[in-house]
């Protein structure tokens, strides 16, 4: 067959991969996986080809890759459900003929496929918290989703292998949740938001975009995370920002998304958030590594003093005192 044009190459790398010593069949996979994610959208050749490619991988990875791939398809609203099945994200709906006398004894099974229970190794996995890189993945990519993708996100979180952020304190909650209340109520914006940004742990940068962002679905999870009461929330809502507070269509969606949201897929995205600046920190400072000093002292070790020649009266002196 040839090679699909979504990742050129693909059976000539496949063929590298069973020779002795070199396995890049989980490099692949976890290729392939980034690569779909990226879109929203994909044609219908494109999820062909996804499915056929990922299916001839996922049964041949270790427990570790696999448990990776599941975590991050997952959160994406758009996985096909072919894939759902093979990771156990979906379940396969078997209709009902209730009208049909049934003529399958009790004891027989309902399907041939036998369901593999999770290995150790996978439950390790799904117990980790998020990489870094992981987590700023699933930060951009929710921040730069629209309003309908944002609550399948938050929908899909719920039952996602990813370990949540710990709880807020519940006394330090309870007066961060009467400062938030208090600063929204008058308006104060950056109060709330130096407020929010030190109860969550999150830094300036990020508390005010969380805070600023139009859609109001990471200022619902931040909330959400803290245990702030729905009525509280709707009228923060209403009052911290007073020209988006008049928008009866903006505070209802987001109100019906706070009673639907869970703590726990509040908690992830808390995690992802913390993570995502982790890895944002990791990447400004990596220019900074041993080797650049290696290299520096080396250059600094290589250069030499200029040396100046001694005057004939200087060098008599010096032999007459030696």
């Amino acid at each position: 067959m040839t090679a699909p044009t979504m990742f050129p190459g693909f059976d000539g790398l496949m063929s590298l991969s069973r020779r002795e010593g070199v396995d890049i069949r989980p490099t692949l996979l976890r290729v392939l996986t980034d690569l779909y994610v990226q879109t929203g959208v994909h044609t219908e050749t494109e999820e062909r080809q996804f499915v056929e490619l990922t299916s001839r991988l996922i049964d041949e990875v270790d427990d570790a890759t696999r448990a990776v791939v599941r975590a991050r398809l997952s959160i994406y609203p758009h996985t096909p459900h072919p894939i759902a099945l093979r990771l156990g994200l979906q379940q396969d709906i078997v209709p009902e003929f209730t009208d049909a006398p049934s003529i399958v004894p009790p004891s027989a099974p309902v399907s041939n496929v036998p369901t593999r229970p999770r290995t150790e190794a996978e439950q390790r996995i799904a117990a980790l918290a998020m990489q870094p890189d992981d987590a700023s993945q699933l930060a951009d990519m929710f921040f730069a989703a629209d309003t309908r993708e944002r609550a399948l996100i938050l929908g899909n979180l719920a039952e996602a292998p990813l370990r949540p952020a710990t709880r807020i304190h519940s006394s330090r909650a309870q007066r961060a949740i009467e400062a938030l209340h208090m600063a929204a109520y008058v308006g104060d914006r950056e109060n709330f938001t130096l407020e929010l940004g030190n109860a969550l742990l999150l830094s300036t940068r990020l508390a005010e975009h969380v805070v600023g962002d139009p859609g109001g679905e990471p200022l619902a999870c931040a909330l959400k995370a803290l245990g702030m009461g729905g009525a509280a929330f709707e009228q923060v809502l209403m009052f911290l920002d007073p020209q988006r507070g008049t928008l009866v269509d903006w505070v209802y969606r987001l109100s019906r998304l706070y009673d639907r949201l869970s703590e726990r897929a509040a908690l992830i995205m808390l995690a992802a958030w913390r993570g995502a600046t982790v890895a944002q920190t990791r990447a400004k400072y990596r220019a900074a590594l041993y080797d650049d000093e290696r290299h520096r002292a080396r250059s600094s070790a290589a250069h030499a003093w200029p040396v100046h020649p001694l005057s004939p009266a200087a060098r008599a002196n010096r032999n007459s005192n030696g």
